[in-house]
Formats: C-alpha cells, structure tokens, sequence
C-alpha cells in the first residue's frame, strides 16, 4: 500500500520519500482512532522500508503539529469505567501507543518531523522519534503534564534524555514552560529552522539530499548513532500507570475538560 487516507491521517510514498500527514482537528489529539490508524501505519511500514529511504511527519492542521494526547477521550473513558478497569485501559492504550513509537524510533528509514505551531507533550514525543525535527520559526515545544500530576507517557523522557542532556529534560519537565523553535534550535532539539509555512519543504529538500546516499551505510550509521532505551521506556510505562491512578490526576483531567479556554493545554 503505497498510499493511505485516513480520518486522522494519511500517507504516501512518492520519488522514495513516504509523507505521513497528521490532519485530525483541532490539534491532532492521540486518542484511540488516531492510534488506531498509527498502528495501521506501523503494520505497512516494512513494505514501504524496502521502496523509500525517507519518512516525513507533517502536519496540515492550522493550529500545529500534535497537542499531545486526546485528554478529553481519557477523561471521559476513565470516568465509564471503574478504578481497575479504568487503569488496565490505560495500561493497554500506553503499551500500544509505545509499541507504535518504538517502530517509528527502530525504522531503518532516515527520519523527519517537520513541526510548526503546538508540539506540545504527546506531540513532542511522536516528533521524538525521529531522527530530526526541522522546525517552523513559529514552533513552540512543551511538556505540559506535570500539570495533570503526570509525567509524559508516549516516550518522552528517555528519548530527551538520550538526544540532550540533563539540563534540558528537568526544565522541560519540570517546569512545564514552553520553548520557542530558536530556543529549540540553540539547546539541539531542532536541527533546522524555516521561515513561516515552509517546514514541509525544508523537510522535502532534506529528505532529496539522504537520497544520494548509499542506502546500507545510512541505515549502519543510524543504528550506531540512536539506540532506543528500550528498558527506559518500559520504566516510563509503570511510573505513568502508577500515577495516573491518583485522585490528583482525576482531578486535573476534570479541570482540563471543564475548561472554556480554546487552547487549554497552553502555558
């Protein structure tokens, strides 16, 4: 299948490069349909790998790149549910969602974010996985989950932690505070910067140079220079199962779903 048009979002393979646009409104929330359909994704991925030597994620929506999780669908599922149930639902939707995240991470593909506006927890996790982010000037880049008594829970922190250091996963973390695409430039989480609307080329043109590579030699260097922290990951699993079992996070879920602001995830 070298093409795909999804509700939440498509792909297609073109000159060796495959697009995987996220177009889901308003802000390309992970709930279980687009999990769904990333894991769709994920299953045709070993057949797109043997015709592409590119991946690009996009994304057309106006407001950004990805908010993060669809804290509206969690809510609400763990409020039909009781406690047990409730926390076995999650397990099961962060298992599969990182099952999902370590493909895109572990792909022999040289990998592309191409992110403007919000790229906000979730978002920057999914941005995470690949081997760059080329990022529009207006990008802004967050972990907001403190905030819900979390912490991120799509991969976040061992692959900060394996990209950049210390210093800037705690601030990221633990303040909550959003960086802007110079900041994310200067501290190495973004390796371009381009003018407003023009990230997906950027991302193209960088896509068209890995292609006069050898194909081997990319794929050798790639799984020497990124390692997936595969036991990290797993840790991260039981620490956000844990806490999102506490009333606090209930309650901050409450909030955020009660709120009236638009853009309720912003700092």
């Amino acid at each position: 299948m070298n093409s795909y048009q999804g509700q939440a979002i498509s792909w297609k393979l073109s000159d060796g490069v495959v697009e995987l646009e996220l177009h889901r409104q308003p802000c390309n929330e992970i709930g279980s349909l687009t999990l769904h359909e990333l894991e769709q994704f994920a299953g045709v991925l070993p057949a797109l790998e043997y015709e592409a030597h590119a991946l690009i994620i996009h994304s057309s929506v106006k407001a950004g790149f990805c908010a993060g999780a669809d804290l509206r669908e969690l809510y609400q599922r763990s409020q039909a549910l009781d406690k047990k149930e409730a926390a076995k639902a999650m397990r099961d939707f962060v298992e599969r969602i990182h099952r999902v995240m370590n493909r895109l991470d572990e792909s022999p593909l040289t990998t592309i974010a191409a992110v403007h506006g919000v790229c906000f927890g979730g978002g920057l996790e999914l941005a995470l996985t690949c081997d760059m982010i080329i990022a529009d000037r207006m990008a802004r880049f967050c972990f907001p989950e403190l905030r819900l008594g979390l912490i991120p829970g799509f991969g976040g922190i061992p692959r900060l932690k394996r990209d950049l250091g210390n210093a800037v996963v705690r601030d990221l973390l633990l303040t909550g505070r959003s960086f802007n695409a110079t900041k994310g430039q200067q501290i190495g989480l973004a390796s371009q910067l381009a003018g407003e609307g023009e990230v997906l080329n950027a991302a193209r043109a960088t896509a068209a140079q890995m292609g006069k590579f050898d194909r081997a030699t990319a794929i050798a260097a790639k799984r020497f220079i990124k390692p997936v922290p595969y036991e990290e990951l797993r840790q991260e699993i039981e620490i956000f199962c844990e806490l999102f079992s506490q009333p606090v996070v209930e309650a901050a879920l409450k909030k955020f779903v009660e709120s009236e602001d638009a853009q309720p995830y912003l700092p």
